[in-house]
């Protein structure tokens, strides 16, 4: 699309947001972190998935309530589109700048939060998957690409400080999200109706479900425990499904309203660098042997290089290897440490956890791309591979400890390796354009990582994939080795339904891990932290690969370089 075409748009415009001489460059990093602290939101997805599914019985779910697994894929669904849009937008953003990507990624966010707000109102779960999944992702994708290229240009002194100031806001965005949304959750929620205690109240099972009988008929109940009520300020026991709110209609309503406005504001104090324009004093310095390029690639060349498909292996494995833990944190935190620790991991805690990772995220990304301006980025990418291998390695290991032994020591353990391990994920994000230029030059940088955000929408896919359905293998074998050591009649006492029901009883959550725990017979050890142990394993394997990747790059060949007179026809980039 033309600047001509544009029309009344036309002030959105590359042409429009060339910056006057004196212009100081460091007005464009504030535009750019603000916009990524809205859209970094969605690493604080994991605080949804309790309210989501428990959506109709709120104090615990209910059997017409969503599962852990069909809300996980909603982030799953938004990163997908995150990298589908970034890589259909890269030659667009070019053409016609970061205003006017800004500006469209504000709609997209923005009214993403607001149609997934209905579909939570409306309990409709595909109009949460349209709305934050598909146009919202679409948004992300957009707002992540909108400033990389032009602060690249802006800081040809220091690409890898750049980029991480670019896409640091994006890992920060749920140190602000996290204790915002857990704030409105609980100004927005209702609690549901008390009936009374479970053993005041008889209650019927009927088809896996559990009901039970009122002056006003038959309706259908949750049993609380006292500390899934002490979330509410309730007691103990049963609840009537449907007569309260989790509050989550309400703050996707509300923040979708509030990011728009911010994005909006930010989008309009992108500048874009005069075509000749270069810091004052600063000399391009001769191209390093080896890693450093000081020719150009063309977009559509770039993927004709192994070079490409190497630093997409490596990206998509580093960040499948941590975009299933991200998405499940906090579930995995109280899952691993809550059932053995519960005084030290409360849901305090856990959301404390999530805030922790987002920080850890945030300064990764700024300190791991400043760090490769020193060390290069091949070096950088080997110190997320081998030292991220280590430390996946680990977790199983302090997992299984502390269900036979729970001292702190190995929740402190635990904590400091997923630390570590986000910063590296983090840093991963900020370094890959760094080495986009390093490798292709900067005259395409912005089009050549839309195009190698692909990986992420791929990793968005396979790390939820691989952590729900391992996991779910895991509580499965959990759940059937549990129910062979519960006495049959005291099962049946418990659950209103024979040993014989156990899938139908599972299947409407009825029977969980932790009611089983409450009846199994003494000394018998908790299974709950070791469901992740398999998925660590293959998160570690993955790295490995994501190493050789790296291992064996070297610089583009000559002949996918731009010819000479094509190069002096875009003086200063």
């Amino acid at each position: 699309m033309s600047n001509a075409a544009g029309g009344a748009l036309g002030f959105l415009y590359k042409s429009h947001i060339v910056a006057k001489p004196g212009y100081n460059r460091w007005r464009v990093p504030p535009a750019s972190i603000a916009i990524h602290l809205c859209i970094g939101s969605v690493y604080a997805w994991s605080v949804f998935n309790p309210p989501l599914t428990r959506e109709l019985g709120v104090v615990a779910s209910s059997a017409e309530d969503w599962s852990l697994s069909s809300v996980v894929w909603i982030f799953s669904v938004a990163i997908v589109f995150l990298g589908l849009a970034a890589a259909f937008a890269g030659k667009w953003l070019e053409e016609v700048g970061p205003r006017m990507v800004g500006v469209v990624a504000a709609f997209l966010w923005g009214g993403g939060f607001i149609i997934g707000s209905f579909g939570i109102a409306t309990h409709q779960l595909w109009m949460l998957y349209l709305g934050y999944g598909v146009l919202g992702g679409c948004g992300l994708g957009l707002g992540y690409v909108s400033p990389v290229s032009t602060l690249i240009r802006w800081f040809p002194d220091r690409r890898g400080m750049a980029t991480g100031m670019a896409i640091m806001g994006f890992g920060g965005g749920a140190m602000i999200a996290a204790p915002v949304k857990g704030w409105l959750l609980d100004i927005f929620e209702r609690a549901p109706e008390y009936l009374g205690t479970s053993e005041a109240v008889q209650t019927v099972v009927d088809g896996g479900r559990l009901f039970a009988e009122t002056a006003a008929g038959r309706v259908e109940v949750v049993i609380a425990n006292a500390a899934q009520a002490a979330e509410l300020g309730g007691a103990a026991g049963v609840y009537v499904v449907g007569t309260g709110s989790t509050g989550a209609a309400g703050v996707f309503l509300t923040l979708g309203i509030v990011y728009f406005i911010v994005m909006m504001i930010a989008a309009f104090q992108y500048r874009v660098p005069a075509p000749d324009w270069k810091p004052e004093g600063w000399q391009p310095k001769p191209a390093a042997k080896g890693m450093v390029s000081d020719n150009h690639v063309h977009i559509d060349q770039a993927l004709k290089t192994p070079q490409f498909w190497q630093l997409w292996v490596m990206l998509c494995f580093n960040v499948t290897a941590g975009i299933g833990v991200i998405g499940v944190a906090k579930t995995m935190m109280t899952e691993i440490f809550g059932s053995v620790m519960p005084l030290v991991v409360t849901a305090a805690f856990a959301s404390t956890y999530v805030l922790m990772i987002s920080v850890f995220n945030m300064v990764g990304r700024f300190f791991w791309a400043s760090t490769s301006d020193y060390i290069g980025r091949k070096a950088t990418y080997m110190c997320f591979f081998v030292l991220g291998t280590l430390l996946y390695l680990s977790i199983p290991y302090f997992a299984s400890a502390v269900a036979t032994n729970p001292s702190l020591i190995y929740l402190v353990g635990f904590y400091a390796a997923t630390m570590i391990i986000f910063s590296m994920y983090g840093g991963g994000f900020a370094t890959i354009p760094a080495y986009l230029a390093d490798m292709f030059g900067t005259m395409h940088v912005g089009g050549i990582h839309g195009r190698l955000l692909t990986a992420w929408s791929t990793a968005g896919v396979l790390g939820p994939l691989a952590i729900t359905s391992l996991r779910q293998m895991s509580v499965t074998s959990a759940i059937e080795d549990l129910a062979g050591k519960v006495d049959p009649a005291t099962f049946a006492e418990t659950f209103g339904a024979p040993l014989t029901q156990l899938e139908q009883l599972v299947a409407a959550k009825t029977v969980t891990i932790a009611r089983l725990m409450e009846i199994a017979p003494a000394g018998t050890i908790d299974p709950t932290p070791s469901l992740y142990n398999t998925t660590m394993y293959c998160m570690a394997a993955l790295l490995v690969v994501a190493f050789f990747a790296n291992l064996f790059m070297r610089p583009v060949k000559e002949h996918h370089h731009h010819d000479e007179p094509e190069l002096q026809a875009v003086p200063g980039e």
